[in-house]
């Protein structure tokens, strides 16, 4: 599971080895809001270049342009199916027919209202491999201010997400790279939530969402009990799954407790 995103601009290719290197699970490199106009066949150059060169290390993902532009269909053209490309990012995807074609997995930006209202639809795509919110644009449109109103649009897509059987949505970027207890902050309220993971717009972002989205201790130890009790019930042959306080659990319980100490052995420090 991809805990952290890192942006990095495609017209600046000198930086593509660092995100790489950044400890970042993947590495977006964008054609779209980083790259001025003028630069986009440049930028689009850079990155066939680099997936041609490609070395080891995280995923790699490219952020197209716009696919009702026809800069977005030459992108597309360009990369769809394109050994080395572990993932597409459509940015504006408001319906799932855009999309019909794509070989490459595809992560579907919501960025409007048609968006959210159709966001089911657009999770259910079998080229779509995940889902995440554009934040920025969709704030602008509605004239959002609240961050109430935004965290019911987000839970709207969280369930859109696992409604498809995707992995669950990360975080839109923080934009403050400066302030790295309001991005631990933000992270934490977005787990709540059920996002999981976050967008980077710089690597110094990358340890401290790796730092938010590691269990805590107490987490640890509660997930520790819970696999320890179900491996003693099963080794009793017992169905009924008792905690030493008299809690009872469930197998979906179980699941979360083990995938809790999965996380937090490929989180740790």
């Amino acid at each position: 599971m991809i805990v952290t995103w890192l942006y990095v601009p495609g017209d600046r290719p000198e930086r593509f080895a660092k995100a790489a290197a950044s400890g970042a699970d993947a590495v977006i490199v964008d054609l779209e809001d980083a790259v001025a106009h003028a630069r986009k066949e440049e930028a689009l150059a850079n990155v066939l270049a680099f997936l041609r060169e490609r070395p080891a290390g995280p995923q790699v993902h490219v952020r197209i342009n716009d696919l009702t532009t026809e800069r977005g269909r030459a992108d597309l053209r360009a990369l769809d199916g394109l050994p080395g490309l572990d993932g597409l990012r459509v940015p504006k995807v408001e319906s799932p027919g855009v999309l019909d074609g794509i070989r490459t997995p595809v992560h579907a930006l919501l960025e409007s209202a048609a968006a959210i209202v159709g966001a089911a639809a657009i999770a259910a795509h079998p080229a779509v491999a995940g889902v995440a919110l554009g934040e920025q644009d969709l704030a602008a449109e509605l004239s959002i201010t609240a961050p109430e109103a935004l965290d019911q649009l987000r839970l709207q897509v969280v369930l859109a997400a696992a409604a498809a059987g995707l992995p669950p949505v990360a975080m839109s970027v923080y934009p403050d790279i400066r302030d790295e207890d309001g991005l631990v902050a933000s992270c934490a309220r977005g787990r709540s939530m059920g996002l999981f993971g976050r967008s980077a717009i710089h690597p110094a972002q990358v340890p401290a969402i790796r730092r938010a989205f590691r269990p805590s201790p107490e987490e640890v130890a509660r997930a520790a009990e819970v696999v320890e009790a179900a491996e003693r019930a099963e080794a009793a042959g017992v169905g009924a799954l008792a905690l030493a306080d008299g809690r009872f659990v469930d197998a979906p319980v179980v699941a979360r407790a083990r995938r809790t100490l999965e996380l937090a052995e490929r989180l740790a420090p």
